[in-house]
């Protein structure tokens, strides 16, 4: 980093702002200060969006804000400002849909995007080179275009105003989501399936071509239309996917987790950092495959994922950080790739002999002219090959494993991004309360819950306001967006079907559904369309920007409004509560022509229809909490899969049930040590009493 004076950036608490905060730009953060500055000085402003682990984020910095002569000019004649997308993805998703509206094309990061001081934006890029290197390709240095914009700001104010108006026309019909009577079907589903298919790469498994990224909500979309149309070709669509994916150099083959994505179809050669939200969501999808193939491979890649999460991604107080990059050292993926003498410096000759056979290492490399692990058989078929059994295979690739990892941890680690982001927690939660239910795991549970505890308890105002982040140590700031509550909720509703009779961490279940409903009456009263369906992606109260909008689309993550659709329709199922059903239903009446013209990008929602459709089999138990036939039960009617399904507990002993219990409880009463009510739509079969009975039913 240049031992330039610090910029105002200097006191900022997130890690990308302050990588930048020495940088010779006078760089300001996203505030009252210099958006007054640019009024005061009639410039337009430039701002820049990226994250820590954003390779090309760096890669311009380093060639273009640590440049004395580019700064030099972009402090005279612009207002400055760097943006962290993860902190404030409000700004973020505003400009990127500002930048495919002035370009037609796909965004990504960094995003350069030239405003005037009223925050319209005129101009818009992503990553520019410090020379005409990419010319060819209609891309200017960045020299030039900073000269350009400032010479159409002095000669041609008049045009860049009705573009920026243009602009905000179309952003703010971005809100304006027609309600809809007309029902939504399986239709859309059969069509969505249709769409997947067709985008499937049947040699690679995954979807298109690259640079291919996993679509962990996809996998998971196609488990439940294989499920409800009985169609085994989307279940063996995810089988390969997910097979592809942990067998490539995308997932970490010693460590566990994966990585952004691969820059190659195949999943060979990944973009080698890890996002939190990556890891949680591809982990609920192995975990949910397992439940529906009991393949132990799919639980294998599950839990091991999660302990790279619980080792290296988690906080003392239980919260988890946000990314690792993919260099370190300067080098890209430096930290992750072997040559053929590594390994044998870490192993010895003859366990690196086998280690080369395993994944697939050369002394020429694979990935300039290093290796990238990857696997190519299964364990079955690798140990056949070297004549052995499965088990010993098996025990000696975990041997060597940790040896590679302990080799691998004295390097110089990537550099690791320790915001704590509410809805990045959620997801996390949730892929721990899933996998603790899935495998019995009481540990993940813990996780989970200490997680959940930390954000309820930290990130949460005495009047039930989120905020979206904070880090070790630091106080919480800027208000939460629709996605920390949504999916905050839907996986404290997760989390309260994986505890029920088990008191995680000292926390009662109960704790976990209370919670989830206060969210989510939240979200209906400041983030609700009062004139029209679904929900606006910052609240009422929100600091004002040129529009406000709403996510149609799931991005990186689930979209808030798939995921408030998701747990106001869990949560109507356990608790009856109408307004919420209706809120749901709405939204979902308002996105279909969404999800029938965009069914790729609508994953999320598609499985809330999907779940809205049923039809939805609720699951109250009756029995003592700390009863060994109680367990059992519970076991029995969590098994499978089954994505329509919710469950409740109760132990009469202590009372009523949760006032949010009441409605699915009503009239039901234990008999014996433990009593299941199967129902759908409140309306119950016979209850099976005894936990024999229970487990004839639900073990079939």
């Amino acid at each position: 980093m240049s031992a330039h004076p610090p910029n105002h950036l200097a006191n900022e608490t997130s890690l990308y702002l302050k990588q930048h905060a020495n940088n010779p730009v006078d760089w300001y953060p996203w505030g009252p200060e210099a958006l007054a500055r640019a009024k005061e000085l009639d410039r337009p402003i430039f701002l820049s969006v990226g994250y820590s682990a954003c390779h090309w984020c760096h890669v311009m910095e380093h060639e273009s804000f640590e440049d004395e002569a580019t700064a030099a000019l972009m402090n005279a004649h612009f207002v400055c400002i760097k943006v962290d997308r993860e902190e404030r993805p409000d700004i973020d998703t505003i400009y990127m849909n500002a930048l495919q509206m002035l370009t037609r094309e796909g965004g990504g990061w960094p995003l350069s995007v030239f405003l005037a001081p009223d925050l319209t934006p005129f101009f818009a890029g992503t990553y520019y080179p410090p020379d005409d290197r990419y010319a060819a390709h209609g891309r200017p240095s960045f020299k030039q275009l900073l000269a350009g914009i400032r010479n159409a700001w002095q000669t041609q104010r008049d045009r860049i105003t009705e573009i920026g108006q243009n602009v905000i026309v179309d952003l703010q019909r971005m809100g304006a989501i027609a309600a809809s009577d007309i029902a939504v079907s399986p239709e859309l589903l059969t069509g969505a399936l249709a769409a997947l298919r067709r985008g499937y790469d049947s040699r690679f498994g995954g979807f298109g071509t690259a640079p291919k990224f996993p679509h962990a909500l996809e996998l998971r979309l196609l488990l439940r239309l294989g499920e409800r149309f009985d169609d085994p070709v989307a279940l063996d669509m995810v089988k390969h996917t997910l097979t592809s994916m942990a067998r490539g150099g995308i997932y970490d083959q010693i460590g566990g987790g994966f990585a952004r994505y691969s820059v190659d179809a195949k999943w060979l050669v990944p973009h080698f950092e890890k996002m939190l939200y990556d890891n949680a969501l591809l982990t609920s999808a192995y975990v949910e495959a397992y439940q529906k193939t009991h393949d132990p491979y799919f639980k294998q890649i599950a839990r091991d994922t999660l302990e790279y999460v619980h080792n290296e991604m988690t906080a003392e107080n239980g919260a988890f950080f946000s990314t690792q990059d993919a260099d370190s050292e300067g080098e890209e993926g430096k930290f992750y790739v072997w040559s053929t003498d590594g390994l044998r410096e870490a192993l010895g000759t003859e366990d690196a002999e086998y280690a080369c056979k395993v994944w697939g290492i050369t002394r020429q490399g694979n990935f300039e002219g290093h290796n990238i692990l990857f696997r190519s058989l299964s364990d079955a078929d690798e140990a056949k090959s070297h004549g052995m059994t499965l088990t010993d295979f098996q025990s000696k690739l975990m041997t060597v494993s940790r040896t590679l990892y302990q080799a691998r941890s004295k390097r110089v680690w990537p550099g690791r991004d320790e915001k704590i982001l509410t809805a990045w927690n959620g997801l996390m939660i949730a892929a721990f309360a899933r996998a603790g239910a899935a495998f019995g795991n009481s540990s993940y549970l813990h996780y989970a819950a200490s997680a959940a505890n930390f954000v309820l308890n930290t990130m949460r105002t005495a009047d039930g306001r989120l905020f979206r982040t904070t880090g070790v140590g630091q106080t919480p700031k800027l208000t939460g967006y629709l996605e920390d509550y949504a999916i905050l909720a839907d996986a404290l509703i997760t989390l309260y079907e994986a505890t029920l009779n088990f008191d995680a961490g000292g926390t009662p279940a109960a704790r976990w559904l209370r919670a989830a409903v206060e969210l989510c009456e939240v979200m209906l009263k400041h983030f609700a369309d009062k004139n029209g369906p679904g929900f606006f992606f910052t609240a009422d109260d929100h600091e004002q920007l040129i529009a406000r909008t709403k996510d149609l689309h799931d991005g990186s993550t689930p979209s808030g409004n798939a995921m408030a659709v998701t747990a106001l329709l869990r949560l109507a199922a356990l608790t009856g509560r109408h307004d919420f059903a209706e809120s749901a239903a709405r939204a979902l009446r308002g996105y279909r022509e969404t999800m029938a013209e965009h069914p790729a990008a609508s994953g999320q929602m598609l499985i809330a229809l999907n779940f809205y459709l049923g039809p939805i089999q609720q699951i109250a138990v009756l029995g003592p909490a700390n009863d060994e036939d109680t367990r059992r039960a519970i076991a029995a009617v969590r098994s499978g899969f089954n994505p329509l399904r919710v469950i409740a507990f109760h132990d009469p002993a202590t009372g009523v049930p949760p006032a949010e219990l009441a409605p699915l409880f009503a009239g039901k009463e234990a008999v014996g040590s433990v009593t299941v009510y199967a129902c759908e739509n409140f309306a119950c079969q016979t209850p099976r009493v005894g936990v024999e009975a229970i487990e004839v039913q639900f073990l079939q």
